[in-house]
């Protein structure tokens, strides 16, 4: 079986700045990988570069077999947490998912009131995403990003704002999202619930892959 992801000396430069640096990497399907480093080590331009995000200055990025920028613009199954997602402030979360859902129209009601209910949130709840704490807001992102079940879930900082309990939550949706044969891919600073899961992960500096992590 083909690998999930090929990164082959990803570059990309900004404003003479280099922020992903000679970047190679393969990434067996189904694994859990993690990313580690300080702000601004390239983790998140490395996720956007493999969703399509951004464009490469040099090097290329295979994703199912299929190049990113050539072949498709962006992954064909992508579940996506990074930075901060679009949602209607007048909207609940019900209503905003089921308008994102429309785009694709692959889920319904009933899978979005599920991603709703796995994440934390009452899916009958009526107050607007205006009125959501951080932590509400952080639970509906990773709920779009899981609804469709995607073939690659790409996880930046998932546990930002979130307590405990919300912590337990997204290692728990990861560990059921690999179950099913999902490819995830996740940054996080010193969480061990989630980091107890990674199979590989590597540490990322001044926008190169500095070295693999052992916590074996």
């Amino acid at each position: 079986m083909p690998d999930a992801i090929v990164v082959s000396h990803a570059t990309k430069i900004i404003r003479g700045r280099t922020v992903l640096d000679d970047v190679t990497l393969s990434l067996p399907r189904g694994g859990i990988y993690g990313f580690s480093g300080i702000n601004g080590s390239g983790k998140t331009m490395l996720f956007r570069a493999i969703s399509g995000l951004i464009h490469l200055t040099s090097g290329e990025i295979d994703v199912f077999g299929q190049r990113i920028g050539d072949d498709v613009d962006f992954p064909r199954s992508l579940g996506l947490v990074l930075e901060t997602t679009g949602f209607w402030d007048e909207s609940t979360g019900m209503k905003n998912l089921l308008m994102l859902a429309s785009i694709k129209e692959v889920v319904g009601k009933r899978e979005v009131r599920k991603a709703l209910e796995r994440v934390g949130l009452d899916p009958d709840d009526k107050r607007p995403f205006s009125t959501y704490s951080m932590g509400m807001r952080q639970r509906l992102t990773i709920a779009q990003a899981i609804m469709e079940a995607p073939e690659l879930l790409i996880l930046d900082e998932p546990t930002n704002a979130l307590d405990v309990e919300g912590i337990e939550t997204v290692s728990r949706i990861v560990r059921e999202e690999h179950e099913r044969g999902c490819t995830v891919l996740v940054s996080c600073h010193n969480e061990p619930a989630l980091e107890a899961l990674f199979e590989r992960e590597w540490r990322m500096v001044d926008g190169h892959v500095a070295g693999e992590v052992n916590r074996r």
